[in-house]
């Protein structure tokens, strides 16, 4: 396994014909112990990973939240919401078939949020995004991402898959920021800064 970092640059994902990025976290008590911390831990919290196709500069479909096939042709495909955190392995996924993404869309820019109301990153432990190569049906690990616990922000850009004549380049930002919780247009133009 290799541990991509923003300073790497965009790698080529030359022979990748599918992609598949995984965010996991576990519940946490934060600073409340006792019964209310058992209450926290067991009620778990609601992070979200969220796709977002780009045409340019210009977010054209959405995949995450409510929408689970955005393109129609299960070219980018979320696995569904956990509003937990509890489980083993990835809480949510996108995958992505590279050949079926029309070629209006330039890029991708994968986000994490703690999008809804009540729900934050500071209610979360080892939050960690994996990326998979999927081809062939198999998902074989090819990167950990862990974003910084030295934030108060509710928004973290994870990467950024990139057109590149042919092909497609997968860029590490790992990037945190404040998204107005609940807005969908603030979570684009988060999404479009990158």
């Amino acid at each position: 396994m290799i541990t991509l970092t923003k300073d790497d640059g965009p790698a080529d994902l030359d022979g990748v014909t599918h992609l598949s990025i995984g965010v996991s976290w576990d519940p946490t008590a934060g600073t409340s112990g006792g019964v209310v911390g058992k209450l926290r831990r067991k009620k778990g919290t609601d992070l979200d990973l969220i796709a977002i196709a780009m045409n340019g500069g210009d977010p054209v479909r959405l995949a995450g939240l409510d929408s689970l096939d955005p393109l129609g042709n299960g070219s980018l495909v979320h696995s569904g919401d956990n509003q937990t955190g509890h489980g083993d392995g990835d809480d949510e996924t996108v995958t992505v078939d590279f050949a079926q993404i029309p070629s209006v869309i330039t890029s991708i820019v994968f986000v994490a949020a703690a999008f809804k109301k009540t729900s934050s990153f500071q209610k979360a432990r080892n939050v960690s995004f994996k990326v998979y190569d999927a081809t062939g049906g198999s998902s074989q690990q090819v990167a950990d991402i862990w974003p910084s616990l030295l934030t108060q922000d509710n928004g973290c850009a994870v990467a950024k898959a990139i057109r590149a004549g042919g092909g497609w380049k997968l860029q590490v930002i790992n990037e945190t920021g404040k998204i107005k919780q609940g807005d969908e247009y603030a979570l684009m133009r988060f999404a479009a800064s990158k």
